[in-house]
């Protein structure tokens, strides 16, 4: 009777150390996939909602449209197109419970970033603010993108780019770009 009981005592030590193993490895697979996650896969998991992204400009809120793997497009409460350098986020509000799977980043992904983001507004010449992170806030259009800068043919948003309302030319670092917002509504 006694070894009964003692083998049975030492099972139940054994499915309890087991267990308590198996909850350990557990929340240590949990930690460990958390951490894989990017802030571009937390973002899109948000798609569709109101978000606030803090950024070097101030906070810049509306719905989030889309999430690219270096840059995220809103539309404000005006219907304005706000495209946001995710390097410039310091902060987001607004998020769901919701986290996209972590996006395995292949060739086309990466090329469409931000670079391609801005060389789309170019070729639209769309009129727009190009939001700094010094707080400067420069008017124009985008007349081509370089590898890390782009150039803002200076003038006044209500008035398309002709050559006669250009008041200058400015190159704009990539590095220090926080957002670029259309001037008018969304099409669409």
């Amino acid at each position: 009777m006694r070894w009964e009981q003692l083998f049975a005592d030492l099972e139940a030590q054994m499915a309890e150390q087991e267990a308590a193993v198996d909850q350990a490895d557990e929340a240590s697979r949990a930690r460990a996939e958390h951490g894989r996650v990017r802030l571009a896969d937390r973002l899109r998991g948000a798609t569709g909602q109101e978000v606030s992204l803090s950024c070097g400009a101030g906070e810049l809120a509306g719905r989030l449209v889309d999430v690219g793997v270096d840059w995220v497009l809103l539309v404000d409460q005006q219907h304005r197109e706000v495209l946001v350098a995710l390097g410039a986020v310091r902060a987001v509000s607004g998020l769901t419970a919701v986290t996209a799977a972590a996006a395995a980043e292949g060739a086309v992904d990466r090329a469409l970033d931000l670079r391609r983001a801005v060389r789309a507004l170019a070729r639209d010449r769309a009129a727009l603010h190009c939001l700094l992170a010094d707080g400067a806030v420069l008017a124009g259009t985008v007349d081509r993108v370089g590898a890390d800068f782009l150039e803002l043919a200076e003038h006044p948003v209500d008035e398309p780019r002709r050559r006669a309302v250009v008041t200058g030319v400015r190159a704009v670092s990539l590095g220090a770009l926080v957002a670029l917002r259309t001037a008018g509504p969304a099409l669409g």
